[in-house]
């Protein structure tokens, strides 16, 4: 059965592969370049170490933010489903502003911050922010009143409530956050280093347009969908090794 879906999967992306040069030798490289134009692109950049420098700096900045958001957001996400005095002023708050994207404050954030690590790591925390509170704040509601009331009668605190009984059940709710987050995140930094920054991939896909290196805007692309898809597997199985207790577990483990 395994081999049977890796051959489906290669065969799936040689079709991809083949039409994508098939639509190369139609529009031209200059408009398109094939796998073997791109490769070569990225070929360059990777002798001269451009490309793994550039890497390097937007992963960092984004596990950066992304974790400093993501443990910032969980346990505000629990205090606020937790006192209903605090979620009744901080739902409105949260629904409103979640709605302005992450992008629309690359400007604010550079004149807070300056034009550093800071302004692009806070731009990180605050497209995580929002995501996972929100996602703890529900886990945190949809815990059963039941259970809740049983601890109280067996004579919990509401510090053991919380941390025996709304934390665990609350885990997959915060797990989901963090990782719909983390796609977030990488849309954040590449707006930031298109706008203001001079390395990384987004400064990379921004700044070949000046050249008309659309091979090295390809390796952009390429390369950010494989940082993306490495770290969410990265989480996913540490997710199901670590809180698998807590009903979490990775899409890649799931059969039908």
């Amino acid at each position: 059965m395994n081999t049977k879906k890796m051959s489906l999967q290669l065969l799936f992306w040689f079709f991809i592969l083949g039409l994508w040069q098939l639509l190369s030798l139609v529009y031209g490289p200059e408009i398109l370049p094939g796998p073997l134009y791109t490769a070569k692109g990225g070929y360059e950049l990777l002798v001269d170490g451009t490309l793994l420098q550039y890497i390097g700096i937007s992963a960092y900045r984004v596990l950066l933010g992304w974790t400093l958001g993501s443990l910032i957001a969980v346990p505000t996400g629990i205090i606020i489903g937790k006192v209903y005095a605090i979620r009744l002023f901080a739902e409105p708050f949260l629904n409103f502003i979640r709605f302005i994207p992450p992008i629309a404050f690359i400007t604010l954030f550079l004149v807070w911050f300056g034009i550093g690590e800071t302004s692009k790591v806070m731009l990180i925390m605050y497209a995580t922010f929002f995501i996972v509170i929100l996602n703890t704040l529900t886990g945190v509601l949809s815990v059963e009143e039941d259970k809740i009331r049983s601890a109280r009668s067996m004579g919990a605190s509401e510090w053991q409530i919380v941390l025996h009984v709304i934390i665990p059940a609350t885990v997959p709710y915060i797990f989901t956050g963090v990782r719909l987050a983390m796609g977030t995140s990488f849309m954040a930094i590449i707006g930031a280093e298109m706008i203001a920054s001079n390395e990384g991939v987004g400064y990379l896909i921004w700044n070949s347009r000046l050249f008309f290196r659309t091979d090295w805007i390809f390796v952009g692309l390429i390369c950010l969908g494989l940082m993306g898809f490495l770290t969410d597997r990265a989480v996913a199985l540490l997710g199901r090794k670590l809180l698998s207790r807590y009903g979490v577990v990775s899409t890649t483990s799931l059969r039908r």
